[in-house]
C-alpha cells in the first residue's frame, strides 16, 4: 500500500502570530470566562463529558459498554416500521377523512342510507392514494440519504493498509485518510497532514457560511504518523465530552504513551466541512453519524402544511356545519311530521314499529336522534371527501411539471429545479418575505480583481450597468472622465463624474453600443479606454489599457506604483502549485480575496513564483529594462489577518539589505495608521472607495512602510519575547507589539474585489422586489462583506440611511448581560423613533444587525422591539449569524408578522432556517446536499426563485383556489338536492339516487375535468406573469381563496341546486312523462335530476378555466359523454343482477325516448348556470381586476398593436419598489437630473 505523499516543508505554526495555532479556550463555555474556574479538562469523566473513544479499535465500539451509532445518517420521516401508523395518523388529521371514517362504520348499521360498498370504497381510494404519495416522497429522500452515505473515503483496516469503504460503514475509532478537496465524513481528531508540523486548511462553508479557510493543528505528539505505514501500531485513547450540537467547542484528552493532551477545537474537523489548500490529513472518527455536530444542528423533516390547506380545513368545518345544520331541520321535521300527520295514515301500520325504528310515532326523540344519524350519512356528499386526494393528485402533477421546467435548468451543473415535496406548490404564491443565505446562495463563492486605486487614480472604472440603464430611461449619453479636485495638478487626484449631453434615441444608441431588444452594453469611453476583449482569466476580470500589457511602466510615479504590485504580491499566506494538467501556477490562500490579488499581481507583471519558510521569490517586471527579474525576499515575520485586527502585515527584507512593512486591510482600519505625510493620495482614494462600495465591491487599503535596521531589532526583541510568553496575557502583548510596528504607514492606494454573484441574482431580486416581496440576508460572514454583497445584489442604494445595530464598545467592555441589554434596546427605540418619524415617501432605510448585537437581542425580552423595527425597514441584513439565530429569526419573522416566509440556503448552517421556515429552499450547487435534502425544493441557482415564485406560485395558488372552490359548489350542490328531495318526501330519509350514481359521482363523472384545471390552468402566460409581476400580490392577498369568495360559492352553489331541482320537479310532476301517459317515478327522476348535475357542474368548470388545451376539452365533455355510457352499460344489467331495478333499460327505453328530459336537462343546465354568467359579465365590464385587463390585452395583442399602452400597463403593474435594480436605477435618474439641472443653471 502506498504511503502518504512527500510532506509539505512548510511549517506554518512558525509563521503565525496570533492564537489561529496555539491552545484555545473553548468559546461558549462558561467555564472558559470565570475567573479562577477550574480547567475544562478536569469536567472529563464527569457526567456531559464521559465518552471513551478506542483509537484504531473500532471493534470495541461495537460491543455494548461502548457501542456507539454508525456513520448512516436518515433524513426521511419514515421506516418500514413506522410508515403505516404514523402515515395514517397524518390522514386522519383531516377533518373530511374522519367524518367518513364514521360514515364508514355506520354504513354497515341499519341506520345508513347506502350499501356499505358506496361508503367505504371511496374511504379506502383517497387514503390510499394520498398514502402513496407519502410513501414516493420518502422513498426520494431515501435514495438521497443512500447517495450521501454511500461516498468513499480511505480507512485503516490494519497493518498499514488503508481501503475505500462507504460513509456509512465507517465507525468510532476508525483512522481514516481524507484527500484534498474531500469532505470529513464525520467528526475527526485531527493526527497528522501533509504539513509538517500537522497544519491544514479546512472550509466551512456549509456549516457557518464563511469563506475564509479554517486553520486546524495536530498534536506534536501525533506528528510521527506521516504515513499509511506508522497506523500499524497506533493505538491511543480519547476521553472527551458526550455528543451536543456545539460547533466551536470542544473538551477532551488524548491518552497517548501513558501520556494525556488536552484537545481542543484547533484539532477536531467536523463532518460536512471541506479540506482545502492540504494534499491529506488522517484522523480518528470521534462523533460518527446522529452524534455529529452538524447532523446534531439539524432536525427532522417537519411536516408543513400551507395556509391555503389549512384554511380549507375551515372550509371543511363550514360544511360540516351546514350538514349538522340540515340533518337537524330533516330529522327534527321528520319527528314532527310523523308524530302530526303520518300516524293518521293508517295504511303506514306506524304504531305497529318496534322501538328502535325511525318513524315511531310514540317515542319521537329517539325517532328524532335516529333520522339524525341517517341524514348525517345521506347529505355526507355536502363534505368532499375526493377533494384531498384529488388536490394530492394535481399537487404530484404540478410538481412534475416544475421538474420539467426546462428554464429552470442549469447547464453547467446539469440540474434543475426539482419540488422535493408537494405539500406546499399553492404556498409559492403566497410568500411575502424571503430570508436568504449570503454564500454559495446569491455569491458563487469566487473572487474577482476588478478595480483599483494608486496614486488617488482609479483604474478599470467601467459605466455601470445602473448607469446605462438610467441613461437608456433619460434618453441621454453618459460619459465618464477624470475630474480633480481643485483642477488637474501634478498629485493627479481624480474623481469620478458624469458628463452628459442630450440626445435622440438613434444617437444614444450609437454611442452607447445598443441594439433594440439589447440590454447590455458593449462601449469603450474616449477617456479611460477600456479593452473589448473578454475576461478569460478567473479571478481576474479588470480591463483598463493603462496598466495592462505593462503599460503602467510608462506612469509618472513609477516606485509608488511598484510597491503597491508588491504589497499585492508579498502580502498573503498563499502558496503557489503548479496546475498538473496546464503546467502553470496556480494559487491556494486562506482567502479567495488573496488568490485574486496573486492572479492580478501576476497580469501586472509581478510573479509570486515560489516560497520556503523564510523566503519569497517574485518574478518582477523591471520598468528600466522591460524584462521580467526574479527578485527574492527575506520574510522576517507574519502578522496575520484576524476579525479584530482586520489587517495583514509582513515584514521582509529586500535584496540590498531595506526593510519594509507591507500592510492591507480595511479602510478604517489602515487610515487611522498612516503617517502625516503619507496621506497625499487620502482625499481621491475614499472617494474611489465609497463608489467602489456603491458598485457593491469588497475594498481594501494597501500601505506600507521601511523599518530601520537598529528599530526592526529593538521591536522584533519585544515582539519574539511576546510570542514566547505563555498565558492569557500572551494575545494582549501580541496586539501591543503590532501596534508598535504597524503605524506611520503610506498610503499606496485601494483595491476592489467582487465577491462574484450568481448569474442573474440582481435581476431575479429585482422582479421578486416588484411583485411586493421583502427580502432579508442572514450570514455567518463579516459586517463589511455583507453590505458589499448587499450594494451588489441592489439589496441597498447609496442613498439609503443606513442603521447599524451594534453592541457599544463600553458596554462589551464591562462584558454584563444587563449592561448589553440595556445598550441594544436604547439603540433599537432610537432607531425606531427615527424610521417612524422620517418614513416619508421617498425615505428608505436598511437595518444591518452584527452578530452579539442580535444574540443579546434574540436571548432577551427586547426580540419583540428587534421586530418591529426590522418590518419597518425596507432592507435587513444579519451578520456574523449562527445557525440556531437563523432558524430562530425566521421563527420569530413567522410568529411576529404572520406572514408566509420562505428561507433560502445552500449549506449545513441553513438546514435550520431552511426547515423553519413555510417553505425551504436548497441551492443544489457545487456545495454539499445538506440544505437540499431538508429543503421542500431545490434549485441550481438563485435566479430559479424569480420564475418558481412568480410564475410557478401564481399558478399554483390559483390553481388550487378555483379546484378548492369547485369542489366546494359541486358537493353542496350534490348534497342539496338530496335534501331538498328530502324536505319534498317529507323528510323520510328516501334516497333520490341510485348507490352507483353516488360513487361515480366524484370518482368517476367530476374528478377528472377537475384535475385538468388543477393542472393546466393558466390565468395569463409565464411571460406575461414576468412582465407584470404585480400579479404575483392576488396569492400574499389572499384574493383568489378569501372567504369572500369562498361564502359566494356556496351560495352559487345553493342556488344551482335549488334551480336544478325545481326545474326538474316542476316539469315532471304535474304531466305525464311519457307518450302512453305515465308519470315518472323515482328512478327516472333521479336519473333526469343527475344529469342536470352532470350538465351544470361539467359546464360550470368550463366557464371558470381561462386556459383550454384540448386534455380540457376532452375530459370535461368525455366525462359527460362517460356519464351517458355508464347509463347505458348499467340498464343492461338484468335486474337479478342489480339492487335496484329502476336502473334496467332506464337511458334506451324510458327517459332517453321522451323529449322532455332533454328539455329540462337544457333548462335546469341555463336557469342555474345564468347567475354566475351574468356575474363575470358585470364585474369584467365594470369591476375588473388585474388579471381581468392583462387576459384581454394578451388576447387582442395590444404588446403589438398598441406598443406604448402595454409598456405603460406593465409599468403600472410594478410595486413601488425601495430595493432592487430597478430602485437604484430610479436613485441614478434623480441624481443625473440633478446634476442636469445644476449644469443648466451653470451655463445659464
Amino acid at each position: 500500500m502506498a504511503t502518504g505523499r512527500k510532506k509539505q516543508k512548510l511549517k506554518w505554526s512558525k509563521l503565525y502570530t496570533f492564537s489561529c495555532l496555539h491552545p484555545q479556550t473553548n468559546e461558549g463555555d462558561p467555564t472558559s470566562f470565570a475567573a479562577g474556574a477550574p480547567s475544562v479538562q478536569s469536567f472529563i469523566g464527569q457526567p456531559g463529558y464521559s465518552r471513551v473513544v478506542f483509537c484504531n479499535e473500532p471493534h470495541f465500539h461495537k460491543q455494548k459498554q461502548y457501542k456507539y451509532p454508525n456513520n448512516y445518517v436518515s433524513t426521511t420521516k419514515y421506516n418500514i416500521v413506522t410508515f403505516f401508523p404514523i402515515a395514517l395518523l397524518e390522514q386522519f388529521r383531516r377533518v373530511a377523512n374522519l367524518y367518513f371514517l364514521l360514515a364508514a362504520v355506520l354504513s354497515v348499521t341499519s341506520l345508513a342510507p347506502f350499501t356499505p360498498v358506496s361508503v367505504i370504497s371511496p374511504l379506502v381510494f383517497v387514503v390510499g392514494i394520498s398514502m402513496l404519495k407519502e410513501a414516493m416522497e420518502d422513498w426520494n429522500r431515501f435514495l438521497q440519504d443512500l447517495k450521501v452515505n454511500a461516498r468513499k473515503v480511505k480507512v485503516h483496516i490494519g497493518n498499514g493498509n488503508f481501503v475505500d469503504r462507504a460513509w456509512k460503514d465507517v465507525y468510532v475509532g476508525d483512522v481514516i485518510k481524507v484527500n484534498k478537496n474531500e469532505y470529513f465524513p464525520s467528526d475527526l481528531l485531527l493526527l497528522s497532514s501533509s504539513y509538517e508540523d500537522g497544519l491544514c486548511y479546512v472550509e466551512t462553508m456549509n456549516l457557518d457560511g464563511e469563506t475564509n479557510l479554517k486553520v486546524k493543528r495536530s498534536l506534536e505528539a501525533t506528528l510521527s504518523l506521516d504515513g499509511d505505514e506508522q497506523f500499524s501500531k497506533f493505538l491511543a485513547t480519547v476521553r472527551c465530552e458526550d455528543p451536543n450540537p456545539n460547533l466551536y467547542t470542544f473538551v477532551g484528552n488524548l491518552e497517548l504513551d501513558n501520556e494525556s493532551h488536552p484537545l481542543s477545537p484547533t484539532q477536531i474537523l467536523l463532518r460536512d466541512s471541506k479540506l482545502r489548500n492540504t494534499d491529506y490529513i488522517y484522523g480518528v472518527v470521534v462523533f460518527s453519524g446522529p452524534d455529529t455536530k452538524a447532523v446534531r444542528n439539524s432536525t427532522r423533516s417537519p411536516c408543513k402544511r400551507s395556509r391555503v390547506e389549512r384554511k380549507m380545513d375551515h372550509v371543511i368545518y363550514v360544511l360540516f356545519g351546514m350538514l349538522i345544520l340540515i340533518s337537524l331541520v330533516s330529522s327534527i321535521a321528520s319527528a314532527v311530521f310523523t308524530k302530526k300527520k303520518a300516524v293518521k295514515w293508517y295504511y303506514l301500520e306506524l304504531n305497529k314499529l318496534r322501538d328502535g325504528s325511525s318513524f315511531n310515532p310514540s317515542k319521537p326523540v329517539v325517532s328524532c336522534l335516529l333520522q339524525f344519524i341517517r341524514a348525517l350519512v345521506l347529505y355526507g356528499y355536502l363534505i368532499p371527501i375526493s377533494l384531498y386526494v384529488s388536490i394530492e393528485v394535481v399537487k404530484v402533477l404540478q410538481a412534475m411539471l416544475i421538474n420539467k421546467d426546462q428554464k429552470m435548468y442549469d447547464n453547467v451543473t446539469d440540474k434543475s429545479a426539482e419540488a422535493r415535496t408537494s405539500n406546499l406548490n399553492e404556498e409559492l404564491g403566497q410568500v411575502e418575505m424571503i430570508l436568504t443565505d449570503k454564500t454559495g446562495t446569491l455569491t458563487c463563492n469566487q473572487m474577482e480583481f476588478r478595480k483599483c486605486s494608486i496614486e488617488g487614480i482609479s483604474y478599470g472604472g467601467e459605466i455601470t450597468e445602473i448607469d446605462l440603464a438610467a441613461s437608456r430611461r433619460m434618453n441621454i449619453e453618459v460619459e465618464r472622465y477624470r475630474f480633480s479636485v481643485g483642477g488637474y495638478d501634478s498629485t493627479g487626484r481624480s474623481l469620478e463624474m458624469f458628463e452628459f449631453s442630450m440626445a435622440d434615441p438613434a444617437a444614444e444608441k450609437m454611442a452607447l453600443g445598443l441594439e433594440q431588444g439589447m440590454e447590455t452594453p458593449s462601449t469603450t469611453t474616449p477617456r479611460n479606454s477600456i479593452t473589448t476583449k473578454n475576461s478569460v482569466i478567473k479571478g481576474f476580470n479588470f480591463r483598463d489599457d493603462r496598466l495592462m500589457d505593462k503599460m503602467w511602466i510608462n506612469r509618472s510615479n513609477v516606485s509608488d506604483m511598484m510597491m503597491f504590485f508588491r504589497v499585492m504580491s508579498l502580502c498573503h499566506t498563499g502558496i503557489p502549485v503548479e496546475d498538473e494538467k496546464s503546467g502553470k501556477l496556480k494559487y491556494e490562500a486562506e482567502s479567495p480575496e488573496e488568490v485574486s490579488f496573486l492572479i492580478a499581481a501576476q497580469e501586472f507583471g509581478f510573479k509570486f513564483c515560489h516560497r520556503t519558510q523564510s523566503v519569497m521569490v517574485v518574478e518582477e517586471l523591471d520598468p528600466s529594462s522591460r524584462m521580467d527579474v526574479k527578485r527574492e525576499y527575506k520574510l522576517l515575520n507574519l502578522l496575520e489577518f484576524n476579525s479584530s485586527r482586520k489587517r495583514m502585515s509582513v515584514i521582509v527584507r529586500n535584496e540590498n539589505g531595506d526593510i519594509f512593512l507591507l500592510c492591507k486591510g480595511a479602510d478604517n482600519v489602515i487610515l487611522d495608521r498612516l503617517a502625516d505625510n503619507g496621506r497625499t493620495y487620502q482625499q481621491a482614494t475614499t472617494a474611489h472607495l465609497s463608489n467602489y462600495a456603491e458598485d457593491g465591491l469588497r475594498t481594501m487599503l494597501f500601505a506600507y512602510k521601511k523599518i530601520k535596521m537598529d528599530e526592526y531589532e529593538k521591536w522584533n526583541s519585544q515582539f519574539t519575547k511576546a510570542k514566547a510568553t505563555i498565558g492569557p496575557e500572551r494575545e494582549d502583548l501580541l496586539e501591543n507589539a503590532s501596534e508598535m510596528i504597524e503605524k506611520d504607514l503610506i498610503l499606496l492606494g485601494a483595491v476592489a474585489i467582487e465577491d462574484k454573484l450568481q448569474k442573474g441574482v440582481a435581476e431575479c431580486i429585482d422582479k421578486l422586489a416588484q411583485a411586493g416581496l421583502k427580502i432579508w440576508l442572514l450570514t455567518g460572514d463579516k459586517k463589511e462583506t455583507a453590505v458589499n454583497v448587499g450594494y451588489a445584489c441592489s439589496l441597498l442604494r447609496q442613498d439609503m440611511k443606513q442603521v447599524h445595530l451594534t453592541l457599544s464598545k463600553e458596554a462589551a467592555s464591562k462584558n454584563l448581560m444587563k449592561v448589553m441589554r440595556e445598550d441594544i434596546s436604547r439603540q433599537i427605540e432610537r432607531y425606531y423613533q427615527m424610521v417612524i418619524q422620517e418614513d416619508t415617501k421617498n425615505r428608505t432605510f436598511a437595518l444591518i444587525v452584527e452578530g452579539r448585537a442580535l444574540e443579546i437581542a434574540l436571548s432577551n425580552d427586547i426580540k419583540d422591539q428587534l421586530l418591529r423595527l426590522a418590518v419597518r425597514c425596507d432592507s435587513v441584513i444579519c451578520c456574523r449569524v449562527s445557525p440556531k439565530q437563523k432558524a430562530l429569526i425566521t421563527r420569530l419573522v413567522k410568529q411576529h408578522t404572520g406572514k408566509t416566509t420562505l428561507a433560502i440556503g445552500d449549506g449545513a448552517n441553513d438546514v435550520g432556517m431552511i426547515q423553519e421556515a413555510d417553505i425551504g429552499v436548497g441551492i443544489s450547487g457545487m456545495e454539499g446536499m445538506q440544505a437540499v435534502m431538508a429543503s421542500d425544493f431545490s434549485m441550481p441557482q438563485f435566479r430559479f426563485l424569480e420564475r418558481l415564485l412568480i410564475v410557478h406560485g401564481h399558478w399554483c395558488y390559483k390553481r388550487i383556489s378555483k379546484l378548492i372552490l369547485y369542489f366546494v359548489y359541486k358537493n353542496v350542490t350534490f348534497g342539496l338536492t338530496l335534501f331538498f328531495y328530502d324536505i319534498l318526501t317529507t323528510s323520510s330519509g328516501q334516497v333520490l339516487f341510485d348507490d352507483w350514481y353516488i360513487v361515480i359521482f366524484n370518482v368517476l363523472l367530476t374528478s377528472l375535468p377537475v384535475i385538468s384545471l388543477g393542472v393546466l390552468e393558466q390565468d395569463v402566460s409565464s411571460e406575461v406573469c414576468l412582465k407584470f409581476p404585480t400579479l404575483y400580490q392576488q396569492g400574499p392577498k389572499n384574493i383568489c381563496f378569501s372567504w369572500k369568495r369562498i361564502i359566494g360559492w356556496i351560495l352559487n352553489a345553493s342556488f344551482t341546486s335549488l334551480a336544478i331541482f325545481t326545474v326538474s320537479i316542476s316539469a315532471l310532476s304535474p304531466a305525464a312523462f311519457t307518450q302512453e301517459g305515465r308519470v315518472a317515478d323515482i328512478g327516472q327522476i333521479g336519473a333526469i335530476i343527475y344529469t342536470c348535475i352532470i350538465w351544470t357542474v361539467n359546464c360550470q368548470i368550463a366557464l371558470i378555466i381561462n386556459h383550454f388545451t384540448w386534455i380540457s376539452h376532452l375530459l370535461i365533455w368525455g366525462s359527460i359523454i362517460c356519464w351517458y355510457i355508464f347509463l347505458f352499460l348499467y340498464g343492461v344489467i338484468p335486474p337479478k343482477h342489480n339492487e335496484v331495478e329502476t336502473g334496467f333499460h332506464l337511458l334506451t327505453e324510458a327517459i332517453g325516448s321522451a323529449a322532455m328530459f332533454w328539455i329540462v336537462t337544457l333548462l335546469a343546465v341555463v336557469s342555474s348556470l345564468l347567475p354566475y354568467f351574468i356575474h363575470i359579465v358585470i364585474q369584467r365590464s365594470f369591476f375588473p381586476m388585474d388579471d381581468h385587463l392583462i387576459q384581454e390585452m394578451e388576447h387582442f395583442r395590444m404588446d403589438i398593436v398598441d406598443g406604448p399602452m402595454w409598456l405603460k400597463e406593465q409599468e403600472k403593474s410594478k410595486e413601488q419598489t425601495k430595493i432592487g435594480f430597478s430602485a437604484r436605477v430610479d436613485t441614478k435618474i434623480r441624481q443625473l437630473k440633478e446634476q442636469l439641472y445644476r449644469k443648466k443653471k451653470i451655463n445659464v
